[in-house]
C-alpha cells in the first residue's frame, strides 16, 4: 500500500492536493503537495515526534523531500505544503509509479490542467 508520512511510522490520513508541472522536455519537473487540516498538526500528533520530511513510501521504497512548510491561520497551523523536485527522467517515472499506487490506494483522479 502506498501512504504518505511527515514522521516515519505515522501514515497521514488526509488525502493532498497535488499539483504537478513538466519541463517542455518532460525531464524535470516538480509536485506540490497541500494538506488541508491534516492529522499530523492536530494535538494528539504533538508528542509523537518532530516533522523531519515528507516520505511518499510504496512497495518500491521512499522517495523523500525535505521541503515541508506549515501555513498558519490565527497563529494556528491549517495546512502543510510540501515540494518535491523531480530530477531526471527516471525520477519522473518512479514519482509517477507511486502516484498511480497512492491514486488508486486511495481514488484520486487526475485532471490536465488547460493550457
Amino acid at each position: 500500500m502506498a501512504n504518505i508520512q511527515f514522521i516515519k511510522g505515522i501514515d497521514e490520513n488526509v488525502v493532498p492536493y497535488i499539483q504537478l508541472t513538466r519541463s517542455r522536455d518532460g525531464s524535470t519537473g516538480t509536485a506540490t503537495f497541500r494538506f488541508n487540516s491534516p492529522d499530523i498538526l492536530t494535538s494528539e500528533m504533538q508528542d509523537k515526534g518532530d516533522i523531519t520530511g515528507m516520505y511518499l513510501k510504496d512497495e518500491e521504497g521512499e522517495i523523500v523531500t525535505r521541503d515541508v512548510n506549515a501555513k498558519f491561520i490565527n497563529g494556528q497551523p491549517k495546512a502543510i505544503e510540501s515540494i518535491y523536485i523531480i530530477k531526471s527522467p527516471k525520477d519522473w517515472d518512479r514519482f509517477m509509479r507511486f502516484m498511480e499506487r497512492y491514486s488508486n490506494d486511495n481514488n484520486l483522479s487526475f485532471t490536465k490542467a488547460s493550457n
